[in-house]
């Protein structure tokens, strides 16, 4: 059975170390990556909602690189929305330039009322290339 493996990126920000979590976890040929959020270096949202997800997509980046992945290697996404009527429009114009076209991952979207001072949040599942 193969063991866990904590993904640390080089620029491992400050949110990390404040709420005790690895950015990904890697276990046999999936990576497991924590829910990336907009944060600025030292951990605090970035209060412009266009920008914060556009941090949080750049951030999931950085951790799926420092794991050998790109975004083509990822299967399986959930994201976190804490008004998703208002802000869908803004995520996924956002989404198309980062993700682009098919084939897509599978994806589920979901409202909440709480993130911890941000409002999106990007979690994934990806297959890692070096492993099949």
């Amino acid at each position: 059975m193969a063991k866990r493996e904590a993904i640390v990126p080089e620029s491992r920000h400050a949110l990390y170390e404040k709420h005790r979590y690895s950015a990904a976890i890697r276990s046999g040929d999936l990576l497991f990556v924590s829910g990336q959020v907009g944060s600025r270096a030292d951990g605090s949202p970035e209060p412009v909602f266009e920008r914060q997800v556009q941090l949080a997509f750049e951030n999931l980046v950085t951790v799926l690189k420092a794991a050998g992945c790109t975004l083509d290697d990822v299967i399986d996404v959930t994201t976190f929305h804490t008004d998703p009527a208002n802000q869908f429009e803004t995520i996924m114009a956002v989404r198309d330039k980062v993700i682009g076209g098919p084939p897509y991952p599978n994806w589920t979207a979901v409202g909440v009322n709480w993130l911890a001072g941000f409002d999106f949040e990007i979690k994934v599942i990806a297959r890692l290339p070096d492993a099949t």
